[in-house]
């Protein structure tokens, strides 16, 4: 089976790729994915091992993406270990269900043959270059992702056939017409209605409120009236960039001398190989091509590797490091030379030098400019680092102000205003200067000075020494300073109740058939208008929970708008709407894609319920 695909997996330069993809496996201390697991195992799934290899490679593929999704906060729940447990069952929740559907994919017989996956190679974007499949990305992008062509078209089949599966199931779901038109009908649904609005704030406005009903409130609600933590802080920032001063010939010089290689392009050579199962399938190619034949025609039809052969045999260019021993050991030296019959562990193969490029080192000239800028930034740092130091110590001698720093520093400290957590100065929004100013370690006891801070170093070209000047702790306000603000509270609350139980007497006194109600109150009802479920208003999304009016009058009902007013509606009407056709379509396809979802869901959970599922050491975090 995949005769095609395995003998990819043989092919010369996939060969050099999984040498290299083993040598990244043990440097980066993985290489116990490549042998068996110890014994235990993370799972069985009705007799199928998930071995802890498996687990371990999708717990920390989850891991490396939500790093890279949350930051540094991801900082915080990678410190939490039931979080982190948490999310390696998930992990293995997700790989016994991909195990249920690979079976379940068996059980149906759903089979992709060689041709698809070759197929879904050849035309996957992300292997292409200008349109066309191209080997050397395609042979990049596995190895980074720690695949051999094998083990990627065995992995690819799977995805396919479970997408088979899939689509089986999301292609049952359909939506009859009378069912679409009453769908399209209730969705596109417009009511009119009247409204008459009891205005809270006019009604605030005649409140009045007692000392004894602020104090009392005062005293209940006194966690509403805290003053956060606040400080008000001097610092020294230093700056790397500011501190750039001009390269000489001589150090632009050296530096390019020292980092040559930076700018070198080492020779490379371009190779065609024509790979063959027998030796006397490789002399008869050879002999064709001695007798003029056309290597990459031959190469199409003769190579039993079916990506290189894609490409009438060429491998592209390969640096001396990449090129495999039997291409190094062919003794080809002149473009357009052939090699014998080689022999090799994947086969035989007849090799082509189709053209070489020299080393190539871009003069000084051409790279002066950037050089210059590394040396400039190399000397920053250099003075940066040095001035760090300088500052550091003169803080820690002397720890009663800031005189010394400012002295070593060359520069006068600055002083912020008053500002708490919430709202921190931007030149001090930095993490490790707001960790620095918070923990509590700058601030003195009982109200004594505090001490200067060590270095806190910023993205590695910055830094800030710095000491709380003044530091109020959180406290609660004094009464007088909130009082007009619990006044006010207390005086909306009153104007909010009696505009609520007004409006209840006139809604019950409406539904009682007195029209006047509203008139004796005062009010009236304005102009009608029509709304429809989008409508991002209160009063409109209320009107949709009234019953239909009948013949002898409109429906009442009361709501907010989204000022806090009281609102009093009447629905007069209700009428259907229409939706444009692509509406219509979108709307269906979301419905069937929904069902489709909780019928795949269902799936799953019966194949779970059925399963014989057996947990292993390896499923909790060591």
């Amino acid at each position: 089976m995949m005769d095609n695909l395995r003998a990819a997996s043989n092919h010369v330069v996939l060969k050099i790729l999984l040498g290299l993809i083993i040598l990244s496996f043990v440097l980066t201390g993985v290489g116990n994915y490549l042998i068996g697991g110890g014994g235990d195992y993370a799972a069985k799934v009705n007799g199928n091992e998930i071995s802890r290899a498996q687990l371990d490679r999708a717990f920390n593929s989850e891991r490396s993406r939500q790093q890279q999704m949350l930051g540094e906060q991801f900082s915080q729940l990678a410190s939490n270990e039931g979080y982190m447990q948490q999310m390696r069952q998930q992990a293995l929740s997700q790989l016994i269900d991909e195990t249920l559907l690979d079976q379940y994919v068996k059980d149906l017989h759903i089979s992709i043959g060689d041709d698809q996956i070759k197929q879904a190679i050849f035309n996957q974007q992300a292997f292409q270059t200008n349109g066309k499949f191209d080997n050397a990305k395609y042979l990049g992008l596995i190895n980074s992702m720690g695949f051999s062509a094998d083990q990627y078209a065995e992995a690819l089949r799977k995805q396919l056939a479970t997408q088979q599966l899939i689509n089986a199931v999301a292609n049952t779901d359909f939506m009859l017409k009378g069912e679409t038109d009453k769908l399209v009908s209730l969705v596109a649904q417009q009511r009119q209605i009247r409204q008459a609005t009891l205005d809270v704030n006019a009604l605030a406005a005649k409140q009045s409120v007692t000392d004894d009903e602020i104090s009392q409130y005062y005293q209940q609600h006194k966690s509403s009236f805290l003053a956060p933590e606040q400080f008000r802080v001097s610092y020294i920032k230093l700056d790397a960039a500011s501190m750039q001063a001009e390269a000489s010939d001589a150090e632009i010089q050296s530096w390019y001398e020292q980092h040559k290689a930076d700018y070198t392009q080492p020779q490379r050579s371009r190779y065609s190989v024509i790979q063959t199962k027998t030796e006397a399938d490789a002399e008869a190619v050879l002999a064709q091509l001695k007798a003029g034949g056309d290597f990459a025609a031959l190469a199409k039809e003769k190579s039993i590797d079916p990506i290189s052969a894609r490409q009438g045999g060429d491998m592209g260019w390969l640096e001396p490091a990449t090129t495999p021993d039997e291409l190094k050991n062919a003794g080809l030296s002149e473009k357009g030379q052939l090699s014998g019959v080689i022999k090799s562990s994947v086969g035989f193969l007849i090799v082509r030098l189709d053209d070489v490029q020299a080393e190539q080192v871009k003069a000084l000239a051409d790279v002066r400019d950037a050089v210059a800028d590394k040396v400039k930034q190399e000397k920053a740092l250099d003075t940066f680092y040095k001035l760090q130091q300088k500052v550091s110590e003169a803080a820690s001698n002397d720890n009663e102000s800031l005189a010394g720093a400012e002295q070593a520093a060359g520069v006068k400290a600055m002083e912020t205003g008053w500002f708490s957590r919430d709202d921190v100065p931007q030149e001090l929004n930095f993490d490790p200067v707001k960790q620095a100013v918070f923990n509590g370690g700058l601030v003195g006891e009982n109200g004594a000075p505090g001490n200067n801070s060590d270095i806190i170093t910023v993205d590695g070209d910055r830094a800030f020494v710095l000491r709380i000047s003044e530091h109020k702790p959180e406290a609660v306000k004094a009464l007088a300073d909130v009082k007009a603000q619990i006044a006010d509270t207390l005086k909306h609350d009153k104007a909010e109740k009696q505009a609520k139980a007004q409006a209840d007497k006139i809604l019950a006194d409406l539904k009682a058939g007195k029209q006047d109600a509203l008139t004796a109150a005062g009010l009236s009802f304005g102009e009608s208008k029509t709304v429809d479920r989008n409508t991002q208003d209160p009063v409109a999304q209320a009107a949709y929970n009234l019953p239909q009016p009948e013949k002898a009058g409109p429906s009442f009902g009361v709501s907010e708008d989204m000022q806090g007013n009281v609102v009093l509606i009447a629905l007069d009407k209700v009428s259907a709407g229409s939706l444009p056709q692509g509406q219509i379509d979108q709307m269906v396809k979301g419905v069937t894609q929904n069902n489709a979802q909780i019928a795949f869901e269902a799936l799953l959970q019966s194949l779970r319920k059925e399963a014989k599922i057996k947990y292993g050491a390896a499923a909790q975090m060591q």
